[in-house]
Formats: structure tokens, C-alpha cells, sequence
């Protein structure tokens, strides 16, 4: 029975959410005797780099569903929704999915803990956690109505932990979680592309040297797709290192002429947005189930501008309109959105370790460093992700 299928058959067991008092016995399994303080950056108000603050004295985060384990984190990375988040980006919409046993201050997001990808060892778990055990090594990609992984210690659902690719350090598996799920949400999600579904197809990648664009190439090649990869001179190489079959640099020449010398595609990935959603009717198949996909929406902008209520109403207005102007001309508009999920980890995983999925790191910072990796992330240009070591590995 494969990693996956064990996975399925635990999660019969451990889907409850019921909640467990603060005052009662939280009935875990602990492999540690606790401290009641950790290490961790926070935000204590919305801003730029100066909200940062590193505080040695937290609280330690505590299980409050028999779903959830407790992970010493041993690496993280920096991810674009991070410095969103410090800006302030989304709050209204975050702050109506956050759960107030999970934060720190009762009917208030702050102090807030950023970071979303870790990498590290399992130290307790809650009465229904059967797939985990204290001292497994995991990697998680933690959604962002939680507290972050820029910490000592982080809590997360089983269901959004897997067990860590055996091939890779801690410093390698935490570059890798959030970005590859959100490449999966969009690519299998939204396009409704698989293993099964992609040999043979075309499929343009625009923005493709960062994160969710490195991840893309990778797992699209592991698929069997022909992949296009749209990015700057200086990522040519990076590109055809992760096997991308044709390789278009938007600096030379207008994109759109470019791309007229090429065939139409199945599908489009699109991390830039703005002026590029237009592409989609040029240049892909029309009616033949061809989608594009873009990861730059204005629903959480749209929330914060106008407030929940208009915010929605104005986001179902726009998809609405987008959809039915692609619909007419025979392509499928999607959203994509990151999506939390052990179980597509765990076939992440088993990609990684027979070698068709590689970390991308441009550079591993120490874990005093989050202001100047969140500064880096913020002058753009990325070639793969910035990793920062919670826990020195020479210790």
C-alpha cells in the first residue's frame, strides 16, 4: 500500500474538528518536555519592513483539535504572499476565516506570525492523529488565516502535513510547499491537468523563474506536457536546467510577436496579470477545452477596498464578465488559488524523490534575517526561493 493510500485510510480516522476547552486535558502525545516560550517575528500592526519585530518570548503554540500536530520548525521560505500579508494585504478576508483559539491576542490578528512553508520534526500530536508520530520528519505548506512558520514551533492540521521527501534537507523541503501547491491548485484544480491528462499538451508558463513558476515547469515535465516557459534573459539558463522545451525572453521582443511564431496552446499559467489575461484568446486552442489560469486576481483587493459584502459582489461581477468573454470565443477562464493539502504533498514527494522534482533556491539566510529576505523578495526578479534556517544546522 503506497504512502498515499495509507494517508486515506488514517484520514477516516482523524477528520474530526471537535474543539478541545483550553481547560481540559488536550490528551496529546509529546516526544519533549515543553517550554512556555519560543523564538519567533512578528507584526504587531500593518506596514513595511519596520513592522517586523523579533520577539524570543511567544507563547508557545498549543493543540486546540485532535486533528493537529505541534512541528519544530526546522527551515522555512519567503513566499510574495508574506510581504502581502505584512502590508496588510487581504486582512478583511483573512480575518474572517481566522480561528480565535489560534491567535494570541482574543478579537485581534495581531501579533501576527508570518511565513507559510516549513520543514521539520513532529513534537506532539492530538488524540486523532494515527498517519503521525513525535520525531517524523514533515513539510508543510500552512495556509495564511494561520499563525506562520517565521517561529520555534508552528501548529498545523494533519491534513495539511506530509511526511518530508527523504532526498531532501530540511533547508531543501521548506523551499518547496507553498508554491508547489499553489501550482498544483491552479494546474490540476482549475485546468484539470493530471499525470493521465498531460502527455502531449502545450503549455505556456508566463512569469515562470520564481517559485510557482519553477514548480510548474517541474511537475508539468514530470507529466509529460510541452512546456513554454516566458521569463527574462538572465533565467534562460535556469529554464532549460528544469527542462522547459522553448524558452521566450519577453525582454528582446514584444511577447505577443513572439508568441505568433509558435503553435496555439492547451493551457496558459499566468503569475504576472495585467495586460497578459489577453493573450489567453490569441493563443490558445479554441473549443477544444483549453484554459487559462492566472494567479493574479482582485478578489482579496476587491474585500479590502469596498468591505466583504461589495467586495464580493464586485469579484462576482468581474469573474462573471471574464468567463463568459472567454466562454464565447471557446476558452475556459479560471482563477487559481493556493490550497492547502497533505495528500497532494505526499504525491509532490514521491515526484521528488524518484528526482523529477527539484528544489530551486537562490540563497539560504540565517533566521535573523527575515527583514533582509522579506527586502530581496520585495526587489523582484527572483530565481527560485529564499530559505531561511530556523534552526542552524551546525547545531
Amino acid at each position: 500500500m503506497n504512502i498515499v493510500c495509507r494517508r486515506a485510510v488514517s484520514h477516516l480516522c482523524r477528520r474530526s474538528s471537535i474543539i478541545v476547552d483550553a481547560g481540559r486535558d488536550r490528551g496529546v502525545h509529546s516526544s519533549c518536555r515543553r517550554n512556555t516560550v519560543m523564538p519567533a517575528w512578528v507584526i504587531d500592526k500593518y506596514g513595511d519592513n519596520d513592522v517586523l519585530r523579533f520577539n524570543e518570548n511567544v507563547l508557545l503554540p498549543i493543540i486546540n483539535y485532535p486533528n493537529e500536530v505541534i512541528i519544530k520548525v526546522h527551515a522555512a521560505s519567503v513566499n510574495p504572499i508574506d510581504v502581502n500579508m505584512r502590508n496588510g494585504y487581504g486582512a478583511k478576508s483573512l480575518n474572517m476565516t481566522r480561528d480565535p483559539l489560534h491567535m494570541k491576542t482574543p478579537g485581534s490578528e495581531f501579533p501576527m506570525i508570518l511565513g507559510r512553508d516549513a520543514s521539520g520534526t513532529i513534537m506532539e500530536c492530538g488524540l486523532n492523529v494515527q498517519y503521525f508520530k513525535p520525531g517524523d520528519q514533515v513539510w508543510a505548506a500552512i495556509p495564511p488565516w494561520k499563525q506562520g512558520t517565521f517561529s520555534e514551533f508552528v501548529v498545523a492540521s494533519v491534513n495539511e502535513v506530509s511526511l518530508k521527501p527523504k532526498s531532501l534537507s530540511h533547508t531543501e523541503a521548506a523551499s518547496l510547499p507553498y508554491a508547489i501547491l499553489t501550482t498544483w491548485a491552479a494546474l490540476v484544480n482549475s485546468c484539470g491537468l493530471s499525470k493521465e491528462k498531460c502527455p502531449g499538451k502545450r503549455v505556456l508558463i508566463i512569469g515562470s523563474s520564481g517559485g510557482v513558476g519553477t514548480a510548474a515547469i517541474q511537475l508539468l515535465k514530470a507529466w509529460g506536457a510541452h512546456v513554454t516557459a516566458v521569463c527574462s534573459g538572465n533565467a534562460f539558463n535556469l529554464m532549460k536546467d528544469l527542462g522547459a522545451d522553448d524558452i521566450i525572453d519577453y525582454t528582446v521582443a514584444r511577447l505577443q510577436d513572439q508568441l505568433q511564431t509558435r503553435d496555439l496552446f492547451d493551457a496558459i499559467l499566468d503569475n504576472i496579470g495585467g495586460s497578459s489575461e489577453e493573450l489567453a484568446l490569441q493563443f490558445l486552442k479554441p473549443w477544444s477545452g483549453a484554459t487559462y489560469v492566472t494567479l493574479v486576481t482582485p478578489f482579496l483587493y476587491n474585500n479590502d477596498q469596498l468591505g466583504i459584502a461589495d467586495g464580493m459582489m464586485r469579484t462576482g461581477v468581474t469573474l462573471a464578465s471574464k468567463v463568459m468573454k472567454h466562454y464565447y470565443k471557446g476558452i475556459h477562464y479560471r482563477w487559481g488559488f493556493f490550497a492547502p493539502s497533505g495528500p497532494s504533498l505526499d504525491e509532490i514527494g514521491e515526484l521528488v524523490d524518484t528526482g523529477k522534482i527539484r528544489p530551486v533556491i537562490e540563497e539560504v539566510l540565517p533566521f535573523t534575517a527575515i527583514p533582509q529576505a522579506f527586502k530581496k523578495l520585495e526587489a523582484g526578479h527572483a530565481r527560485g526561493k529564499t530559505v531561511i534556517q530556523v534552526v542552524d544546522p551546525k547545531k
